[in-house]
């Protein structure tokens, strides 16, 4: 799998490639803004590793640029803490946000569910997604849990079914709310909450601790697959 790593942190890239390798991927290294757009049009990675504080061009730049062409996973690796970093980040089109330092083993991790939904070219997607005893059919959305059908009301099935079609990955609340309600205008006013609550009512084993619907604090929802 092709992976760009976007920074300008010489010694982080230079780790990260080596590591990286070690696992499997042809990296690709970029040391600016402008040179990671020049290298994802040339080479067309499956994953892009992107700082936000670059020269030439910043992260976010770059962000808005490659989402005018490509939908190839993008993990924002980043020093900034704040939410309205991250926030801004996965609005502009982002798939994941990790803060640095990191763990490697996280960033593995995280590179492994995106990597799920890079269908290698020819072969047919998988309409059917799986987490512990449930099994979602996104082409009849028929929901079963143990192999007996969950009723789940349609505002209860948007949410499920987008979560589902972007496993491991981060979704903001903004985007959740775009694709259920069709507008940036609505407001959530503890909505989200309300439908989550009620899909690990049925489909989680203890509600109460989710290990498969789960929050992100002060951005969204990530369904863990496994």
């Amino acid at each position: 799998m092709k992976l760009l790593i976007a920074d300008d942190d010489p010694q982080l890239v230079r780790a990260l490639r080596i590591t990286l390798a070690a696992h499997g991927y042809e990296v690709i290294p970029a040391s600016d803004g402008a040179e990671a757009i020049t290298l994802a049009a040339r080479e067309h990675p499956d994953i892009i590793l992107l700082d936000l504080g670059m020269p030439q061009l910043d992260g976010m730049q770059v962000i808005h640029a490659l989402r005018g062409w490509t939908q190839a996973p993008i993990i924002v690796v980043s020093g900034r803490t704040g939410s309205a970093d991250k926030v801004d980040a996965l609005d502009a089109g982002a798939d994941d946000f990790v803060t640095k330092p990191f763990q490697v083993d996280e960033l593995l991790a995280r590179l492994r569910a995106l990597a799920r939904r890079v269908a290698p070219a020819g072969e047919a997607n998988e309409t059917t997604v799986r987490f512990g005893d449930v099994a979602v059919d996104l082409a009849t959305r028929l929901v079963t849990r143990g192999g007996a059908r969950v009723h789940l009301t349609p505002t209860e099935w948007r949410m499920l079914e987008h979560l589902c079609r972007h496993p491991g990955a981060l979704v903001t609340r903004l985007e959740l709310l775009r694709e259920i309600w069709g507008s940036d205008q609505v407001t959530d006013s503890g909505y989200l909450r309300l439908y989550m609550s009620q899909l690990r009512k049925k489909l989680e084993r203890e509600p109460s601790a989710p290990v498969h619907l789960l929050t992100e604090s002060g951005m969204g929802y990530r369904l863990v697959l496994g």
